[in-house]
């Protein structure tokens, strides 16, 4: 039986290491934490149980789908249900929408709020469809870096209608030139968000994330995030995958540009195929050092990456919903912070994210786990403390008002994370939460394949390499490299 090694167990790693057990791989993940998971795992402070990492969850088609292939019954494994409410969003000058999951609901809500057409919407919304139509078997379930990817049918229909794309305007340029209200402008500009990108520089095609979370819709898995981690773990143990934890790689073997397998401090690791589910700029830079580096790839300008508080809240407030948004007065100024600047504006978008409105225990009866989280830019060495410290009385002030409450008094238990923290546990360089921007309208092609050019056997998954990052394009990326990986 031909072997596997996969390095990290974030969600990636964990979903290619079921695709390869069902083709007949002995499979190894190590992991250099106690957990699997990666970002996607969870703790727990003083009877609050908090989801570290990502809180969105949508196409859960993509997490059913292993299940599907192994021949289980998901329902008795991961269980979730579809949100009424996508979300909830809040301006400063006492403006309140509510996002419903439902297009007509959607509509309605903006026509009634904004005073925007509904037909506006529409158009674009089926615009946004139609861009991820002709694009997502070329550039999302596919390696974008094999010939063959282009010898289609889908790229001819793609490239004769390329102006659909709106590749040479910003999401910020289409969305005002689609709407009146500025509202609504900013709303849609928030998707950039979910690649860690700015809306005033990435292109125009962005607006098919949009699309993505109003046709498949927003879902709660039932136990919490971490149970896509925790269920998906379970499948991969079920199906034979060896994990070692707390066992950091510190090399990949290379012999005459054929991968043979991995180190750590005291072993190696023989094995015919290795994957890198870490993030590719340490990949190479730690695991790779005697190699030569594709350093345009590597070296793309970072995402934005966060600082999150959680925070454990001795109160209830039925105005929040699970995921709610407080805007800032100047988005542009607010995106210019992050990625000219390098710092953080004084006024920035919050998110707040409260899963024990959905799941009972998460948090003490009378009581709410809040995930607080606002846009940063990745580390640069900038002053973390003086920046952690001067957000938390923002977003303190910020939400007392708008909710009517002295904040500060309520909170009873706080655990912060920032990027430098983030790149410790995770390996995320410089702690960018999707790896590179798309702040560049060819980024897609601009990020590292799924596979390496010089190094036979060796591939790539998960948030920093192609499709991108987030948890829908992490499973695609193991997708792309089941793919590519012949049956054993």
């Amino acid at each position: 039986m031909k072997k596997v090694i996969v390095i990290g167990s974030g969600i990636s790693g964990i979903a290619v290491s079921i695709r390869l057990a069902l083709k007949g791989y002995d499979v190894q993940v190590f992991e250099q934490n106690p957990y699997p998971g990666g970002k996607l795992s969870s703790f727990s402070l003083k009877g609050y149980r908090f989801d570290a990492g990502p809180s969105l969850f949508t196409m859960p088609h993509l997490v059913t789908e292993l299940f599907d292939l192994a021949g289980e019954k998901v329902s008795d494994h991961f269980k979730f249900h579809k949100k009424e409410i996508a979300c909830k969003y809040f301006w400063q000058d006492g403006t309140r929408f509510t996002a419903y999951g439902e297009r007509n609901k959607f509509l309605e809500e903006v026509n009634k709020t904004f005073n925007e057409p509904k037909q506006n919407v529409e158009r674009y919304l089926n615009k946004a469809k139609k861009k991820y139509e002709l694009t997502s078997t070329l550039f999302l379930e596919k390696s974008l870096h094999k010939l063959k990817t282009f010898i289609s049918l889908d790229t001819l229909k793609a490239l004769f209608q390329i102006q659909t794309f709106e590749l040479q305007k910003s999401l910020h340029e289409v969305n005002s030139q689609s709407f009146s209200s500025p509202y609504l402008i900013q709303l849609f500009n928030r998707y950039a968000t979910y690649n860690g990108s700015d809306p005033y520089q990435t292109s125009g095609i962005m607006t098919l994330i949009q699309h993505l979370e109003s046709s498949y819709g927003t879902f709660v898995p039932q136990s919490g995030m971490v149970s896509i981690t925790n269920s998906l773990f379970g499948l991969a143990k079920r199906l034979g995958v060896k994990f070692s934890f707390e066992k950091e790689i510190k090399e990949i073997i290379v012999k005459s540009s054929i991968v043979t397998g991995v180190k750590t401090q005291s072993h190696s690791y023989f094995s015919d195929y290795v994957i890198s589910n870490m993030d590719i700029f340490n990949t190479y830079k730690k695991l790779l050092p005697k190699k030569a580096s594709p350093i345009k790839r590597i070296n793309q300008e970072r995402s934005s990456s966060a600082v999150i508080f959680y925070w454990g809240i001795r109160q209830s407030f039925p105005e929040l919903d699970l995921h709610n948004i407080l805007f800032s007065n100047d988005y542009k100024k607010e995106f210019k912070a992050i990625f000219k600047d390098k710092t953080v504006s004084d006024d920035p978008t919050i998110y707040i994210n409260i899963t024990s409105k959905d799941i009972n225990g998460d948090a003490p009866e009378g009581s709410e786990n809040w995930f607080v989280m606002i846009n940063t830019p990745a580390d640069h060495g900038q002053d973390w403390l003086k920046i952690v410290n001067n957000l938390r009385d923002i977003s303190i002030t910020k939400i007392s008002k708008l909710l009517g409450v002295d904040l500060k008094d309520l909170i009873v238990c706080e655990e912060i994370l920032t990027p430098p923290i983030l790149e410790t546990k995770t390996q995320s360089f410089m702690g960018a939460l999707y790896g590179a921007s798309s702040n560049d309208p060819f980024a897609a092609f601009l990020r590292h394949p799924n596979f390496s050019n010089r190094i036979k056997n060796l591939y790539f998954c998960g948030g920093s390499v192609h499709p991108g990052g987030g948890i829908p394009l992490c499973l695609l990326s193991a997708k792309i490299v089941d793919d590519l990986i012949p049956k054993s």
